[in-house]
């Protein structure tokens, strides 16, 4: 008889043993998986920021120069991309186009004396460079993250728990490799 109770007392600890195992391990699943939303979200802001300045850039710009539609048109069309785009690829890849057109349109600019000189566009280009440099922080911290929570969910155990809790693998957030840089944006010389 005491050998029954015994082999029951073991098998409740192994039982025990697993469950806690499991539920550890799902929890720290979890606030893997809600660090990695509260990072993208971090990008998510920090591409809305640019997002916003691009109109008073283009704003001051056109102000500036009559003639040069093309490039402005360019911009515009990127931010609305950049503010429509959903899911990691599509706004990587939006923001690579709107990091384009702004290059464009930072060419155009130093044809315009006027322009380089006014305290506005100055400014402007004082708060697009901080929020490149944002963007570029809040993408190294989502990927980081990324990273972290990819490795934990393909680790045994938790690899096991990882796939019948449904977590799945988290895309990271990267740069057309042609244009791993942030941009400078240089208006004085």
């Amino acid at each position: 008889m005491k050998k029954g109770y015994i082999v029951i007392g073991v098998i409740l600890v192994i039982i025990l043993a697993i469950v806690l195992m499991f539920i550890s391990s799902y929890n720290g699943l979890v606030t893997l998986e809600e660090t990695v939303d509260n990072k993208y979200a971090d990008v998510e802001v920090q591409l809305e920021r640019r997002a916003d300045l691009i109109p008073n850039l283009v704003n001051t710009v056109e102000g500036y120069t009559e003639h040069e539609t093309a490039a402005i048109e360019k911009v515009t069309t990127a931010r609305e991309n950049l503010i429509n785009a959903k899911g990691i690829e599509e706004q990587a890849q939006a923001n690579e186009e709107l990091t384009s057109a702004l290059n464009g349109l930072m060419v155009i600019v130093e044809n315009y004396p006027d322009l380089k000189a006014s305290k506005n566009f100055v400014n402007l280009q004082d708060e697009l460079a901080g929020t490149e440099n944002r963007i570029s922080t809040a993408r190294r911290d989502y990927n980081a993250a990324v990273k972290e929570y990819n490795a934990k969910i393909k680790r045994i155990p938790t690899n096991i728990i990882a796939s019948i809790s449904g977590f799945e693998e988290k895309e990271y957030f990267e740069a057309d490799e042609a244009k791993q840089e942030v941009p400078e944006v240089n208006f004085g010389e």
